[in-house]
């Protein structure tokens, strides 16, 4: 199914909440950590729901059974690739379809920065991503890849490259900055969440 304005036919837009990392730096499954009184997987999930067709959460196969069964699971086809193999797996299930691809691992992310990648889309390019505030290179895992972006990572896989961020560094994007830079901020170790936590307690204190 697609969208037609008047000059494109833009995909349908699916969400993709990646999930399956084995979450090693932090100590503890990233995936269940309550950010926001949830589970990180279902509170990104839910907050998906609102902005796309329809919402899978990403994970590993032996992962498939612990999730709640309210959501809709994509168990990885492409193994051992990590988010590589998510996207990749997504979609083989739904070739057509445009994913807003995100980690799990992003506590500080909201709908507004959703929203805004979603308005600033440019489906004639292979994705629109946000340009980490961190590094300026492309943020591959707050990103929405295009329909044609399928082939290009399937190219960059039989070259033995198993990077999303090198495939867009080389390849046809859009890239933006973000409004708020704390909303892109990965939370990989114990130390980036006590930076996490620093900065949600002092945007409850001055609201």
């Amino acid at each position: 199914m697609t969208l037609k304005d008047e000059n494109n036919i833009i995909p349908m837009l699916n969400g993709l909440v990646l999930v399956g990392g084995k979450s090693v730096r932090m100590g503890q499954d990233k995936s269940i950590i309550e950010w926001h009184g949830k589970q990180q997987r279902y509170y990104m999930a839910d907050m998906l729901q609102q902005l796309c067709t329809e919402v899978f959460i990403s994970c590993r196969p032996e992962q498939e059974e612990e999730i709640n069964s309210n959501y809709k699971t994509l168990p990885d086809t492409y193994t051992e690739l990590g988010p590589y193999g998510g996207i990749l797996s997504a979609f083989k299930q739904a070739p057509d379809r445009a994913w807003l691809v995100t980690a799990c691992d992003l506590p500080l992310l909201d709908a507004n920065t959703l929203q805004y990648l979603i308005q600033n889309r440019d489906s004639s390019t292979i994705a629109t991503t946000y340009e980490s505030p961190f590094d300026g290179l492309p943020e591959p895992l707050i990103a929405i890849w295009e329909p044609k972006s399928f082939s290009v990572l399937l190219s960059f896989l039989e070259r033995g490259y198993t990077c999303p961020r090198k495939v867009l560094r080389n390849s046809d994007i859009k890239m933006i900055k973000p409004l708020n830079p704390d909303t892109v901020m990965n939370v990989n170790t114990p130390r980036d969440a006590e930076k996490a936590k620093d900065i949600m307690h002092h945007k409850i204190a001055t609201n």
